[in-house]
């Protein structure tokens, strides 16, 4: 039903190739253009792969409503508004500059796209942005209306995961297949801002992948770099986290994300990580390692003068470094045979030698 692998922009996503940054936005923008566009260049010099937007209004998710299950509670990460509607008209990115902002990333050479919250959003990004794929929220993976609408276009679904059972799972799953799409990546996720370690449950990405046969990440809202690290090296393709620019205090987001360097950083290192569990060798694996290996491996060594004809003894010869002589595991075997002809001190040993 759904390929191994696909492409977004000029980025391939899959098994053997490697894995797909995305820098995520958020409300991280200050709702100021330039604080956008700065965070796409970030992004971009950081070496991410791609910079996911959102689009949403305080409309088009909630009501203003001041009580009950709308109201923040206090202790939240996201306490500060008094309900949702003011979370997220402070919080949401104006429409108008997405198209702007693609322009921006187009030129920087880095791909772009954005997470649709309802039906509107994706006509909006289909028509106006033209994005080249699409990204479902963990709170949105149970609509199945927008999931149908992002399948119907036939482009790239990322999908996080966050809070929801395997049963829930399969459910989106089955419903974006059936709705025509089928390049699709599912993402491990808590939807807790910030997650703890032991919240991620890593190892439930190749159970996606065992599954779905699908390409396999993280959406990390966990704080440092160590998960997506340890996802990497577990196999992960996909890698999502929140970037902000330097200084930043007034996003709901900033008490998990990451600021250019630490990102830059966090990339050098998936990178490293990803030549570390690259295929299975056995031997020397560079030049350096066969260079130490024929000087810091011990072998078999004529130790002492040694006239012809003379027997090998433990006093004569022994195992030392460098290599270059007999292996270790001839000494017993030679210990007794005679040397062929005079040797000095320092003459490795080998079977031309003796008899």
């Amino acid at each position: 039903m759904f390929k191994s692998t696909f492409k977004i922009g000029e980025n391939v996503i899959g098994e053997g190739y490697r894995c797909f940054i995305i820098a995520e936005v958020s409300a991280n923008h200050d709702q100021k253009f330039e604080y956008a566009a700065k965070l796409i260049e970030a992004a971009k010099e950081a070496g991410a792969d791609a910079v996911k937007l959102q689009t949403y209004t305080a409309d088009t998710l909630t009501i203003n409503v001041s009580k009950g299950n709308f109201l923040i509670p206090k202790g939240n990460t996201f306490e500060g508004p008094k309900n949702l509607y003011e979370l997220y008209k402070t919080a949401y990115m104006p429409w108008e500059w997405q198209p702007k902002l693609m322009n921006v990333a187009k030129k920087l050479g880095i791909a772009l796209f954005s997470t649709a919250y309802e039906e509107t959003a994706v006509d909006f990004l289909e028509q106006k942005v033209k994005i080249p794929a699409h990204k479902v929220a963990s709170f949105e993976m149970t609509d199945d209306i927008l999931l149908a609408k992002m399948s119907k276009t036939k482009k790239p679904i990322i999908m996080s995961t966050g809070m929801a059972t395997l049963e829930e799972i399969d459910h989106a799953v089955d419903v974006i297949g059936k709705n025509g799409c089928s390049e699709l990546a599912i993402l491990r996720c808590s939807s807790a801002y910030p997650a703890t370690p032991e919240e991620m449950h890593l190892n439930g990405m190749n159970v996606l992948r065992n599954i779905y046969s699908v390409p396999v990440g993280v959406s990390d809202h966990s704080l440092g770099m160590g998960v997506s690290v340890a996802a990497v090296a577990l196999g992960a393709n996909v890698i999502e986290k929140h970037i902000m620019l330097p200084g930043e205090k007034d996003s709901p987001d900033h008490s998990f994300s990451m600021i250019p360097s630490e990102f830059k950083q966090m990339v050098e290192v998936i990178r490293q990580a990803e030549s570390a569990v690259k295929g299975v060798h056995f031997g020397p694996s560079s030049v350096m390692e066969e260079a130490h290996r024929k000087l810091f491996r011990r072998s078999l060594y004529i130790t002492e003068d040694t006239k012809k004809g003379e027997k090998l003894t433990k006093n004569n010869c022994r195992a030392i470094r460098p290599g270059g002589g007999l292996d270790l595991k001839h000494y017993q075997e030679i210990l007794g045979m005679t040397v062929k002809t005079s040797v000095t001190r320092g003459t490795p040993v080998s079977w031309d030698l003796i008899k």
